[in-house]
């Protein structure tokens, strides 16, 4: 990647030529989407299952592998795979019949949901994977009120029917009375648990029936007609009669299938099955895709962007450092919003107004990458990120364009960061700068310039054990964290002025975050409103606002 002088303003002469029916047809065949679940309810079994039936993996693998099992695709980081979770947003690209899919796997633990909202900002869709015995769980209605404030359509997966779970009916009511959205059932299970037997295909009517793979290998799916005489001796009659009269109710009383509700979010289409034995995963993926909403236009600075709009525009929503360690490498991933983007391009740097050269743009497949030569509206690529690009930046050719920035919240805890060792600070210094770049981890520093080390900012523990780690295993540099007792955070969206004009502040401490502003930091939320009531007219907020036209603070 190069910079170029921005006076050298290239960007007719970057406009990327392609037909209206070309652009048009490489959209249609794209869908991009983002799994959204509670920990342990099987999202990264259900995205192997996915990769598997896409044809993208010959064997799925297992979260936690045994023996000569493969570990999963989408788990690449080592703590990752030494912890069976899920810690980080991945990528994963791959065409299935017609389509190119661009799947997000998203982080499932709550301490990491800041990098499920930013990797929401860049999504179509969403499918909401649910355990048929837990059901809905917090972390999952925190991701749906994410969905719903950006219009997602949500497609609901009730997973684990092969495990004794809450009746059918009681899953689809909790989903209708708790979030608010209508359901629509795709298929009906025939029992559950040990007495799990199949799917009933509402639109085919026809029985799909289950049948345990091996371990990793996609299953066989026997399909025959509900008048088959043969069923008798497959299913018994009471579970299939039960099946049949909580269908006949759901036509009776439910909801009616409308796409244009589905695509606006307001409906959820519902299927049943089983990620880890395999079962409903390729049907759900087929209707699925037929279903599902191609990308859409974007808000801009400049209003709504059309996908269909000839110049090339996207965003940064995730930047990840050391993918690859044995190259070091810190990459930004670009949700192409518009026109057609093509290796070797120059682009312009919305923030900085730089001009760039887009030399070694990459697909990205998790830990894999190969070199792209175009991508189209619903893609992600993946950039080299000497340093330049910020979450929320973004790119374009052509009219000046600025997409709405991604904002960091307010996190809960806060330690300081130590190093111990003074002659490893050239290694700590970047470890920190390269993790505060992806947002691994807010970083604050205090506004003494004196105190050079920094204040790591998160919204759980977990992320603060992450930082660690990597700062460890990456960059070779031991460190040690020490509590400072705070639990609430606000920005002064009015700046630093407004803080001198308070004078002293009692009761919290004041810092700067990476881009200069201030942040109050509070012991409890009784000091937050001790505050609000001593200057009722400071305006506080939970949210940072969104920065342009600045670089960030290095420590």
């Amino acid at each position: 990647m190069n910079v170029i002088p921005s006076n050298n303003d290239s960007s007719k002469a970057n406009q990327i030529e392609i037909s209206e029916v070309e652009l048009s047809a490489a959209v249609e065949r794209r869908r991009n989407f983002a799994i959204i679940s509670h920990p342990d309810a099987g999202k990264t079994t259900l995205t192997e299952k996915l990769l598997l039936y896409g044809g993208a993996i010959q064997q799925a693998g297992a979260v936690k592998a045994r023996g000569e099992q493969r570990k999963v695709t989408s788990d690449w980081m080592e703590l990752e795979k030494q912890r069976g979770i899920s810690i980080t947003s991945t990528v994963l690209q791959f065409d299935y019949k017609e389509t190119t899919i661009n799947l997000l796997d998203t982080p499932g633990h709550q301490d990491f949901s800041e990098d499920t909202y930013r990797t929401l900002a860049a999504a179509d869709n969403a499918v909401m994977l649910e355990d048929a015995a837990k059901g809905l769980e917090p972390q999952t209605r925190k991701l749906f009120e994410v969905c719903r404030l950006r219009g997602i359509p949500i497609f609901t997966f009730i997973n684990k029917m092969d495990r004794p779970g809450q009746e059918p009916l009681s899953l689809l009511d909790e989903i209708e009375s708790e979030l608010g959205l209508s359901t629509w059932a795709v298929n009906w299970p025939i029992g559950s648990g040990d007495l799990f037997r199949g799917l009933i295909d509402r639109k085919s009517k026809e029985i799909v029936l289950f049948s345990r793979a091996d371990r990793g290998k996609q299953s066989i799916e026997r399909r025959l007609r509900l008048q088959d005489p043969e069923i008798k001796q497959l299913v018994e009659d009471d579970l299939l009669q039960k099946a049949l009269e909580e269908l006949e109710l759901l036509e009776e009383a439910g909801s009616e299938m409308d796409l244009k509700l589905i695509q606006s979010g307001e409906l959820t289409p519902v299927f049943f099955g089983s990620a880890m034995t395999n079962f409903g995963v390729k049907p759900f993926l087929d209707t699925f895709l037929r279903m599902a909403q191609g990308p859409v236009a974007r808000n801009s600075s400049s209003g709504l962007i059309d996908p269909l709009r000839n110049s090339f525009s996207g965003f940064v929503f995730k930047l990840q450092a050391n993918m690859d360690p044995r190259h070091r490498d810190r990459v930004a991933f670009v949700r192409v919003c518009s026109g057609r983007f093509k290796k070797d391009m120059t682009v312009k740097h919305a923030r900085t107004g730089k001009n760039i050269r887009l030399s070694r743009p990459q697909k990205i497949f998790a830990q894999d990458r190969a070199v792209v030569e175009d991508a189209y509206p619903g893609d992600v690529i993946g950039l080299n990120n000497p340093g330049m690009f910020s979450i929320g930046d973004t790119l374009y050719t052509g009219d000046r364009v600025e997409y709405e920035g991604i904002p960091c919240f307010s996190p809960e805890i806060f330690s300081w960061l130590r190093n111990p060792n003074p002659s490893a600070f050239k290694n700590f210094r970047k470890g920190v700068n390269e993790l505060r770049e992806e947002g691994a981890v807010q970083i604050l520093y205090d506004i003494d310039q004196a105190k050079r080390d920094p204040i790591l900012a998160a919204v759980g523990q977990l992320q603060l054990d992450v930082v660690q780690h990597r700062l460890e295993n990456e960059y070779g540099v031991e460190t040690r964290l020490e509590p400072m007792g705070y639990q609430v955070a606000r920005w002064v969206p009015g700046g630093w002025s407004i803080i001198e004009d308070i004078g002293r502040i009692f009761n919290c401490k004041t810092v700067r975050d990476s881009w200069d502003r201030p942040v109050l930091l509070f012991k409890n939320v009784w000091n937050l409103n001790q505050l609000k009531e001593d200057h009722p007219s400071l305006e506080l907020s939970s949210v940072a606002p969104v920065v342009s036209g600045v670089d960030p603070i290095t420590l």
